[in-house]
């Protein structure tokens, strides 16, 4: 369920903002909602699974913390990584 370092690589590599970023909130939030799609994923197939759906919603929720900060802090990029991560907002 976890994700791979490749897949990892790649998404920092398509958010970062330049050659060294692997904590910025663009990356965070493009990692987390990678692995929200896995575990929302695994949950069509088991739905009585409780325990990962707590974390699918720990994980929802600190993504839309993330996204928040970056929307008061940088409102163009937070428009870009909306329009780039395919987000409703």
């Amino acid at each position: 369920m976890a994700l791979i370092a490749e897949e990892r690589k790649q998404i920092v590599t398509k958010n970062a903002r330049h050659d060294k970023d692997t904590g910025s909130p663009e990356v965070q939030v493009a990692l987390l909602t990678a692995r929200i799609a896995e575990v929302a994923d695994h949950l069509q197939g088991h739905a009585k699974d409780v325990h990962s759906r707590r974390g699918l919603l720990m994980m929802v929720g600190r993504r839309n913390r993330l996204l928040k900060y970056l929307a008061v802090t940088n409102p163009e990029g937070y428009q870009k990584l909306i329009a780039k991560l395919g987000l409703r907002k």
